[in-house]
Protein backbone atom coordinates (compact mmCIF):
# COMPACT_ATOMS: atom_id res chain seq x y z
CA UNK A 1 0.00 0.00 0.00
CA UNK A 2 1.20 3.38 -0.86
CA UNK A 3 1.45 6.04 1.86
CA UNK A 4 1.45 8.81 -0.28
CA UNK A 5 -1.81 10.56 -0.07
CA UNK A 6 -3.21 14.06 0.21
CA UNK A 7 -2.62 14.07 3.73
CA UNK A 8 0.55 12.86 4.04
CA UNK A 9 1.45 15.40 1.65
CA UNK A 10 0.24 17.92 3.62
CA UNK A 11 2.42 16.61 7.06
CA UNK A 12 4.96 16.91 4.44
CA UNK A 13 4.27 20.23 3.21
CA UNK A 14 4.26 21.36 6.90
CA UNK A 15 7.09 19.45 8.34
CA UNK A 16 4.88 17.62 10.63
CA UNK A 17 7.00 14.54 11.77
CA UNK A 18 4.65 11.48 11.44
CA UNK A 19 5.28 7.41 11.47
CA UNK A 20 2.64 5.68 9.82
CA UNK A 21 0.64 2.33 10.66
CA UNK A 22 -0.91 0.34 8.16
CA UNK A 23 -3.95 -1.86 8.83
CA UNK A 24 -6.43 -4.58 7.26
CA UNK A 25 -9.40 -2.15 6.76
CA UNK A 26 -12.42 -4.42 7.47
CA UNK A 27 -16.15 -1.95 5.88
CA UNK A 28 -19.09 -3.05 8.03
CA UNK A 29 -16.72 -4.62 10.99
CA UNK A 30 -18.24 -2.03 13.57
CA UNK A 31 -17.24 1.31 14.15
CA UNK A 32 -13.87 2.25 11.92
CA UNK A 33 -11.80 3.96 14.53
CA UNK A 34 -12.25 1.48 17.73
CA UNK A 35 -11.31 -1.47 14.51
CA UNK A 36 -8.20 0.57 13.59
CA UNK A 37 -6.88 1.08 17.85
CA UNK A 38 -7.35 -2.79 17.94
CA UNK A 39 -5.93 -3.22 14.80
CA UNK A 40 -2.34 -1.18 15.77
CA UNK A 41 -2.78 -2.14 19.07
CA UNK A 42 -3.68 1.25 20.47
CA UNK A 43 -6.15 2.56 23.59
CA UNK A 44 -9.11 4.36 21.61
CA UNK A 45 -8.25 7.52 23.57
CA UNK A 46 -5.38 7.65 21.47
CA UNK A 47 -7.18 7.42 18.15
CA UNK A 48 -8.81 9.96 16.28
CA UNK A 49 -11.54 9.64 13.96
CA UNK A 50 -12.72 12.61 11.20
CA UNK A 51 -15.97 13.05 11.01
CA UNK A 52 -17.55 15.81 8.72
CA UNK A 53 -20.17 17.94 9.53
CA UNK A 54 -22.73 20.40 8.53
CA UNK A 55 -22.91 23.36 10.93
CA UNK A 56 -25.77 25.73 9.48
CA UNK A 57 -25.65 24.04 6.19
CA UNK A 58 -21.55 24.78 5.85
CA UNK A 59 -19.15 22.33 6.20
CA UNK A 60 -16.93 21.45 9.02
CA UNK A 61 -14.64 18.73 10.26
CA UNK A 62 -14.50 17.21 13.76
CA UNK A 63 -11.77 15.18 14.95
CA UNK A 64 -12.76 13.34 18.14
CA UNK A 65 -11.43 10.07 20.20
CA UNK A 66 -12.52 6.72 18.39
CA UNK A 67 -14.31 5.76 21.63
CA UNK A 68 -16.78 8.64 22.38
CA UNK A 69 -19.27 10.18 20.36
CA UNK A 70 -19.43 13.70 19.08
CA UNK A 71 -22.27 16.58 21.20
CA UNK A 72 -23.45 18.01 17.60
CA UNK A 73 -25.09 20.71 20.27
CA UNK A 74 -21.19 21.42 21.75
CA UNK A 75 -19.65 21.18 18.54
CA UNK A 76 -22.25 23.95 17.10
CA UNK A 77 -21.90 26.14 20.67
CA UNK A 78 -18.22 25.82 19.72
CA UNK A 79 -18.06 26.58 16.39
CA UNK A 80 -20.80 29.75 16.91
CA UNK A 81 -23.46 27.94 15.13
CA UNK A 82 -27.15 27.33 15.87
CA UNK A 83 -27.42 23.36 14.85
CA UNK A 84 -25.17 20.56 13.62
CA UNK A 85 -25.59 17.66 11.61
CA UNK A 86 -23.44 14.62 10.33
CA UNK A 87 -22.58 14.74 6.84
CA UNK A 88 -23.79 12.45 3.72
CA UNK A 89 -21.12 10.23 3.16
CA UNK A 90 -21.21 10.65 -0.84
CA UNK A 91 -21.33 14.98 0.14
CA UNK A 92 -18.10 14.08 2.47
CA UNK A 93 -16.71 11.92 0.13
CA UNK A 94 -16.81 14.52 -2.68
CA UNK A 95 -16.00 17.89 -0.24
CA UNK A 96 -12.56 16.07 0.58
CA UNK A 97 -11.62 13.98 -1.72
CA UNK A 98 -11.13 10.84 0.40
CA UNK A 99 -13.64 7.84 0.64
CA UNK A 100 -15.23 7.36 4.27
CA UNK A 101 -12.97 5.32 6.54
CA UNK A 102 -10.37 6.94 4.75
CA UNK A 103 -11.27 10.91 5.55
CA UNK A 104 -8.74 12.61 6.78
CA UNK A 105 -8.31 16.16 8.70
CA UNK A 106 -5.21 17.17 6.31
CA UNK A 107 -5.03 17.42 2.78
CA UNK A 108 -8.59 17.86 2.42
CA UNK A 109 -9.81 19.06 -1.22
CA UNK A 110 -11.59 21.81 0.23
CA UNK A 111 -10.57 23.46 3.17
CA UNK A 112 -12.99 23.54 5.92
CA UNK A 113 -13.07 24.69 9.89
CA UNK A 114 -11.57 22.16 11.76
CA UNK A 115 -12.30 21.22 15.43
CA UNK A 116 -10.42 19.13 17.72
CA UNK A 117 -11.97 17.64 21.17
CA UNK A 118 -10.13 19.09 23.87
CA UNK A 119 -8.79 15.45 24.94
CA UNK A 120 -6.16 15.96 21.88
CA UNK A 121 -4.46 17.65 24.12
CA UNK A 122 -4.06 15.64 27.98
CA UNK A 123 -4.26 12.43 26.34
CA UNK A 124 -0.70 10.73 26.59
CA UNK A 125 0.86 11.71 23.23
CA UNK A 126 1.54 11.13 20.17
CA UNK A 127 -1.58 10.07 18.70
CA UNK A 128 -3.17 8.21 15.64
CA UNK A 129 -5.53 9.85 13.20
CA UNK A 130 -6.32 8.96 9.49
CA UNK A 131 -3.56 9.25 6.84
CA UNK A 132 -6.09 9.38 3.96
CA UNK A 133 -6.53 6.20 2.89
CA UNK A 134 -8.77 2.96 4.29
CA UNK A 135 -6.21 1.14 6.25
CA UNK A 136 -3.18 4.40 6.61
CA UNK A 137 -2.60 5.96 10.03
CA UNK A 138 -0.29 8.41 10.76
CA UNK A 139 1.13 8.87 14.08
CA UNK A 140 2.24 12.49 15.22
CA UNK A 141 2.71 15.17 18.13
CA UNK A 142 -0.89 16.62 17.50
CA UNK A 143 0.06 19.86 19.07
CA UNK A 144 1.85 20.90 15.51
CA UNK A 145 -0.80 19.42 13.71
CA UNK A 146 -3.81 21.55 15.00
CA UNK A 147 -1.37 24.59 14.53
CA UNK A 148 -0.86 23.50 10.69
CA UNK A 149 -4.75 22.80 10.22
CA UNK A 150 -5.41 26.31 11.73
CA UNK A 151 -7.94 24.33 14.16
CA UNK A 152 -9.94 25.12 17.02
CA UNK A 153 -9.76 22.74 20.32
CA UNK A 154 -13.15 22.59 22.71
CA UNK A 155 -14.74 20.19 24.24
CA UNK A 156 -17.07 18.55 21.74
CA UNK A 157 -17.02 14.68 22.78
CA UNK A 158 -19.13 12.90 24.77
CA UNK A 159 -18.56 9.24 26.69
Amino acid sequence: MSTATPATRFLDRHKISYDVFEYPYGAGDGPIGLQAAEAIGWSPERVFKTLMVELDGKPACAVIPSDRSLSMKKLAKALKGKSATMMEPAKAERLTGFHTGGISPFGQKKAVPVLFDDTVLTVEHPVIINGGKRGLMVCLDPVPAVSALRAQVAAISIL
